[in-house]
């Protein structure tokens, strides 16, 4: 599978970009909500409406808001602060730490090496505008008492929906942890939100993407050197050979895998590790 292009440079993400963002949510999901409603039975449009699901959300200054998830939903979740704290103690099996993330010039908190490599491929992932780490806390009525979850990620996408995701290999879910995903799902499925469970990208995409991502910073961008690695790789060169056409390798090396890392030249990061030998193109709508 060959990554595809980024089609919406991170560098346009402006603020005020990001505002448009999330008033084309607003937009796309009262008009799914409202197309839903319209389309069911009395009876399912009267569960939306009375939804069980609440969230608490940290601000600025700490302070905790908590209502119902119909009335918050539409808050930009890609800027909040993490829900929770994120514990580190002598002894701990799992390792916190903060990802720089080159989407939005700001830190993202995760609470294992999963967890990075998750947020490491959203921000990777050119419809990907910000994100943010534990975003809030999701209530909902249990059999015996009230059930609460903070999913690992929101991200806001470009066409200003909203991806939330949890972060679990397969062989680690318990059954109690399986029904906060399901609760999850069905919550992010009633304000028109995407949800995802997974238990990271595989061991190739994961190499390939972080080394990719050791050249993400704008940095490592020189416009004449891009500009001539665009036309050597119009129809396709192995990386080295690509590389050594337009000049110095050391010179070089490092704006071409920026670029890769922007999606602007593209190789089959699946199919096996990056060598001199793969075989790099530019990506479609690239000129």
């Amino acid at each position: 599978m060959f990554v595809s292009l980024h089609l919406l440079p991170r560098a346009l993400f402006s603020g005020v970009m990001i505002g448009r963002a999330l008033g084309s949510a607003i937009k796309v999901v009262l008009d799914r909500i409202h197309g839903e409603v319209m389309g069911r039975s009395t009876t399912a449009a009267v569960a939306v409406l009375k939804s069980l699901f609440e969230i608490t959300v940290a601000g600025d200054r700490r302070e905790r808001t908590r209502g119902p998830l119909s009335s918050l939903w539409d808050m930009p979740f890609e800027q909040v602060e993490p829900a929770r704290s994120f514990p580190s103690f002598k002894g701990q099996k799992n390792f916190t730490g903060l990802w720089w993330s080159a989407s939005t010039g700001t830190h993202v908190g995760y609470e294992s090496w999963v967890e990075r490599d998750v947020a490491m491929m959203l921000d990777f992932r050119p419809d990907v505008v910000a994100f943010s780490s534990q975003p809030f806390w999701l209530h909902w009525p249990g059999e015996k008492r009230e059930r609460r979850h903070a999913p690992d990620f929101f991200a806001r996408l470009s066409d200003g929906s909203g991806l939330v995701v949890d972060v679990r290999p397969d062989d680690r879910i318990r059954p109690e942890d399986a029904e906060s995903f399901e609760a999850t799902a069905r919550a992010c499925a009633e304000v028109g939100w995407r949800y995802q469970r997974t238990g990271g990208p595989s061991p190739v995409v994961r190499a390939n993407v972080r080394w990719l991502s050791g050249y993400r910073h704008s940095r490592c961008f020189h416009a004449s050197i891009a500009e001539a690695l665009v036309g050597v790789f119009r129809d396709g060169r192995p990386l080295f050979a690509g590389a050594e056409a337009v000049g110095d390798r050391l010179a070089v090396l490092p704006v071409l895998f920026h670029l890769m890392w922007r999606q602007e030249l593209v190789a089959d990061l699946d199919a096996a590790v990056l060598s001199p030998g793969t075989m790099v193109r530019v990506a479609k709508g690239v000129r």
